[in-house]
Formats: structure tokens, sequence, C-alpha cells
């Protein structure tokens, strides 16, 4: 790390920024002991036409006019692109932590040269950063939209049905089970929206439309608190623009 670079340094789930008008980026740039040469250090991508890396520390260095924030804080501050790499930034740093031994024989890890992999010296075993696929479908009934909220959503917040793809599943087959298990209602005309790396902590969404293809509402309890169709004139309070659930209701309600 013998280059200038941009840091984006982690402590307490927490990202260190640079604030104000004058700040040329939201992130602290230069060389590694202008951040205090943080350890296990893992490069991220290029930002601004520089290297960046990514690290955990037990405190921040003292920069002036840094301030501590969370991830999701990134998104209003400087939008979607830097919340994507402070978004990969994240989903490294917990990998990295979460292998810092072999899964097989305990030995500790190394980073593989030439790859993003955790490596055992004794047995050889490579752990990738894991990625969970998760399928999130808004069901629609010519102009009504079904919604549902999970219990550990913001009050009154209603979003599109979502869950993770199991072993042996495609999308098209997580899709039809998540809808029937969570609401009890099938589906048919599955198709493609968009998708987007979800850092929270680990999850690739991948979102759909649906048409109602018939069934009653009987939403699980233990998965969903209400759900409910919508039209667009009595919609609820709708999932933040940070996330794809709002882009995909948007993009149904034609804004």
């Amino acid at each position: 790390m013998n280059q200038p670079a941009y840091w984006i340094l982690r402590c307490e789930h927490r990202l260190l920024t640079l604030g104000g008008e004058a700040a040329p980026s939201l992130f602290p740039a230069g060389f590694a002991a202008d951040v205090g040469n943080p350890e296990r250090a893992v490069h991220v991508g290029e930002f601004k036409g520089l290297p960046c890396h990514a690290a955990d520390v037990a405190q921040f260095p003292d920069l002036p006019g840094c301030e501590a924030v969370p991830l999701r804080a990134i998104f209003q501050l400087a939008g979607p692109q830097v919340f994507m790499l402070a978004g990969r930034a994240t989903q490294l740093l917990d990998w990295q932590a979460n292998h810092r031994f072999c899964g097989r024989c305990g030995t500790p890890t190394t980073m593989a040269e030439g790859e993003t992999a955790m490596r055992c010296p004794t047995c050889g075993l490579l752990a990738y950063p894991r990625i969970s696929p998760a399928v999130m479908v808004l069901v629609r009934d010519g102009e009504r939209l079904l919604l549902a909220r999970s219990p550990h959503f913001k009050p009154g917040v209603f979003s599109a049905l979502a869950g993770f793809v199991e072993p042996g599943e495609t999308l098209e087959q997580c899709a039809a089970r998540e809808v029937r298990e969570e609401v009890g209602i099938k589906i048919a005309n599955l198709r493609y929206f968009d998708s987007q790396p979800w850092p929270f902590p680990n999850s690739l969404m991948v979102a759909f439309f649906a048409d109602y293809a018939g069934g009653t509402i009987t939403p699980d309890p233990a998965e969903i608190a209400e759900a409910e169709w919508f039209t667009p004139y009595d919609l609820p309070i709708l999932p933040d623009p940070i996330s794809i659930s709002r882009r995909l209701i948007d993009a149904a309600l034609g804004r």
C-alpha cells in the first residue's frame, strides 16, 4: 500500500466520512500512514482514479472535518454509486472477519494472492466472499399492488414480498414458493425487473413483477404482519429510495 488511495474505514459499524462542501471526496485519501496504517486492509476497487481500500479499525484516525456515519447514510450523502462502493467494502470486511480461521481444520487463514479469497495454509481450503441471493416479487392484479409488511419494518411501511433462494432452487421457483408461503396466493407471468447488491449483510436482491393467479391472501404470521392490495390512490408508506423495492414499486406506478 505504498501509493495514495481512498480509504473506507469502519469502526463499530460506522464509516469515516469527510464533511463540508470543500471536501473533494466522501472518504479520506492518502497513504496508509496518513490514516493510521490500518491492518488487514482489503482492496475494494477504484474510486475517482485511485485505488480504494477498506479496513476495520479499533478507533478512527484524528482527521479534520471527519464524521462517523452508518452505511445507510452514505446513500443520502453521496448517491447510489458511492453507496454501492461502501456496501462492497463492508461486505468484504465482514467476509474477512468471519473467515479468519479455516472452516475445515481451524488453521488461521491468509489472504490469497491474485484472487479475492481467504486461504488456509494447512489444507488449502479457499473461502470466497459469501453472496446470498434473494428474490423480490411485486404481485399485480390490474392496477392493484400486493404489498406487505414484516414485523421488523418501521411502523406503517409496506413493501414487495421477498425471500432467500434455497439450495437447488431456481429464482423462478423461489419467487413462486415465497409468495405462496408468505401470503398463500399463486402467481404467473414472472418478469425480471432489476437486481441490487444489498450489504445488510451480504444479499443480492433480484426483483420481479408477477401477475396474481388465484388464492386468498393469508399472511404467514411468522413472516408477515400485514398484507393487502393497494391501488395507486391509497398507497401506504413505501420503503426508502435506497432499496430496489422502492424502485420496483415506483416502476409499477409509472414514476
